[in-house]
């Protein structure tokens, strides 16, 4: 992928935010967010972010606003590194800002989500102490109400086995939530972090399929709490598109043939039967001879872990796809 424009003389490095009284910045964690046209909600986002005991460095990646994202953060939070994009490239912007960071943990953040105080040192701790795992997924917390998301049952009941070897302090998962999720830097990296194809949209599925593939376990904590309060602004018809087109794409470059045209078949008939779903099939078919040619079939304990996890992407509550 051709080097995204970016607006400025240097992209700068993540830099610590606000102190909060009393607390050291924890050395460990750069909180990466990613941006479009959603300026106060980015804004109440690095404000919790800047108010937290760890003190975490913070990067922002502008994916093209044109609502003045951009100057709005240099003007209230100048202790924010801010990358800004020439164009809109979706979750490849985390992928930028992880060239600069130096921590060895990415803590993602959307900017319609944050951290609660404490849960990133726990993921962090999570982290050092086992080598093994790639990625702590924390309790997502639906604001303004305060309730679980519909998805937190599902990965507290996950059946993917744990690896062989010492137990892990939770449950071991297939795929984690870019937004609510801290990675390993070096392991992000060496699976070349998010797809450019993909864009935006459950763009964790390929990801975690290949953190799988390297040997990694994916892990969910439930003492790891994040919240989220859904932008108003997200068009959820061309996020259930982007959804729908991304999961067939996903599985055509990753399962064995067998088992993607079986969950080809089952999306096309579970989906709901409306203009959005005809349209990510056809987005998804025009895309298909580029996704062929770049297909590699996981390894097979990795193929093993997401078999186990089938019927339930399917039959979820959480993975209705509406809007």
């Amino acid at each position: 992928m051709a080097e995204p424009s970016v607006q400025g003389k240097r992209r700068p490095r993540p830099s610590r935010t606000r102190k909060p009284p009393g607390h050291a910045p924890d050395p460990r964690v750069t909180v990466v967010v990613i941006t479009h046209n959603r300026r106060d909600e980015l804004l109440r986002t690095l404000d919790r972010l800047g108010r937290l005991p760890e003190a975490p460095a913070v990067a922002v990646v502008d994916n093209a606003s044109r609502d003045g994202t951009a100057d709005a953060v240099r003007s209230a939070c100048p202790e924010v590194a801010l990358t800004v994009l020439g164009r809109n490239l979706g979750a490849v912007g985390r992928n930028i800002a992880a060239r600069s960071v130096t921590t060895p943990y990415i803590a993602f953040c959307d900017d319609d989500v944050w951290w609660a105080p404490g849960a990133l040192a726990r993921a962090a701790d999570l982290l050092d102490a086992h080598p093994e795992v790639a990625t702590v997924t924390g309790r997502v917390i639906v604001e303004p109400d305060g309730t679980e998301d519909p998805i937190v049952p599902e990965l507290r009941n996950s059946p993917v086995p744990p690896p062989p070897g010492r137990p892990l302090p939770g449950p071991v998962l297939g795929s984690i939530l870019a937004g609510a999720s801290m990675v390993r830097a070096d392991a992000f990296r060496a699976v070349g972090g998010f797809s450019p194809r993909l864009v935006l949209g459950g763009e964790e599925e390929l990801l975690s399929a290949d953190l799988l593939a390297h040997g990694y376990a994916l892990l969910y904590a439930n003492d790891v709490e994040v919240h989220h309060q859904a932008s108003p602004l997200r068009d959820p018809s061309a996020r259930r598109r982007a959804g729908i087109r991304n999961t067939l794409w996903s599985t055509w470059l990753r399962r064995p043939l067998p088992r993607a045209v079986r969950r080809t078949l089952d999306l096309a008939r579970t989906v709901p039967r409306d203009r959005v779903s005809l349209a990510a099939f056809a987005d998804a078919a025009r895309g298909m001879p580029g996704v062929l040619r770049a297909r590699r079939v996981l390894p097979r304990h990795a193929e093993q872990a997401l078999r186990t996890l089938d019927a339930r992407q399917l039959h979820g509550p959480a993975r209705r796809y509406v809007g």
